[in-house]
């Protein structure tokens, strides 16, 4: 074992009670206030999470400690047409008004997962990083902090997908945030991402974020595809559709699952409750929408729980199946804390 993997299981026990938790010019006046005004509502907003919220939570998974991170909070407008363009507004707005949510405004969370099973430190995806700070983003570090963690005791750093909000934490400066970690990501994302298809088509500032913070870590970095094995425990399962090779993870521990579902669905009703609406970020639309149905059957049917990143914090969760074919987002409580019991 490490010193940083020592370090871990020396304060498991500490840790483990611990729970979270005019005319032209006229007109330029009058767009540049209704701009500042909305920046300061959203800066609002998010300054009212960070006071309600320590901005982590940790549940137990059999031997397996898992601790979400509230990397950041976006409020804005929306969720149409980010979510539902191939739909009317007012259908979205009706969505909204059914599940009492403000039919013009959203707020979108972020959430990094680290997972503590054996000797091993997992972080899935890394958030905003340094880039994000200005804005209220990038808080990753500094709440790994507050629960307990350093980013030296990252043992691997498991990417979901390539997409900025996932890989932008990866570097600090020009060094590794996480110093001590190995990396793995899906083969298919990485390949897709470093081909001359994404370096020269409409995703070329993506690919070009990839090849700053990605590529420089390759030779510490695994491949991974469909069934292939983090460390013991920890599962690749493909879930393509939202990015060429987005990749979802199942934890086992004690006889229990949990799936990092990452961006499978983005909100927790216009995505969940109606999976066949286009989301914008989807690259695949018909595939990101066959994924969603595939993988939420399949845990609305077999009852596992899951970590959505953007899922409402603390972005665990179950999914119940409605008979329209939707489902319902069930925010977890006690389940997990009673699963134990047994």
């Amino acid at each position: 074992m490490s010193p940083n993997n020592s370090s871990i299981c020396n304060r498991r026990n500490a840790l483990k009670l611990a729970v979270a938790a005019g005319g032209a010019a006229a007109g330029a006046l009058a767009t540049r206030g209704a701009f500042a005004q909305t920046a300061d509502a959203d800066e609002a907003a998010r300054e009212r999470a960070s006071a309600d919220s320590p901005g982590w939570h940790r549940v137990s998974l059999g031997d397996a400690r898992i601790t979400t991170i509230l990397d950041g909070l976006r409020p804005g407008d929306g969720p149409y047409p980010t979510f539902g363009a191939d739909q009317s507004q007012e259908a979205m707005a009706e969505l909204m008004r059914e599940n009492y949510l403000p039919e013009d405004r959203f707020a979108n969370g972020f959430t990094p997962t680290l997972v503590e099973l054996d000797d091993n430190l997992v972080l899935f995806d890394t958030g905003f990083g340094e880039s994000g700070r200005e804005n209220g983003f990038g808080r990753l570090v500094e709440r790994m902090d507050a629960a307990g963690y350093r980013p030296e005791d990252v043992t691997i750093v498991v990417l979901t997908h390539f997409h900025g909000d996932h890989i932008q934490g990866l570097m600090t400066g020009d060094a590794p945030t996480f110093p001590n970690a190995r990396y793995v990501a899906g083969q298919v994302e990485y390949d897709w991402w470093t081909s001359d298809e994404a370096r020269n088509g409409d995703r070329a500032q993506g690919a070009a974020l990839v090849e700053r913070l990605v590529v420089p870590l390759r030779d510490r970095m695994t491949l991974v595809g469909e069934g292939d094995e983090v460390v013991s425990g920890i599962t690749a399962m493909e879930a393509f559709g939202h990015s060429p090779g987005h990749m979802i993870f199942e934890v086992a521990s004690g006889g229990q699952r949990l799936w990092l579902t990452a961006d499978t669905a983005n909100h927790f009703v216009a995505s969940l409750q109606k999976p066949e609406w286009q989301v914008s970020f989807d690259q695949d639309k018909a595939m990101a929408t066959a994924t969603r149905k595939r993988v939420f059957d399949r845990i609305a049917e077999e009852r596992i729980p899951f970590i959505g990143f953007h899922m409402p914090f603390p972005a665990i969760g179950y999914a119940k199946k409605l008979e329209d074919g939707g489902y319902r987002f069930i925010p977890e409580s006690y389940q997990l804390a009673l699963a134990d019991e047994g």
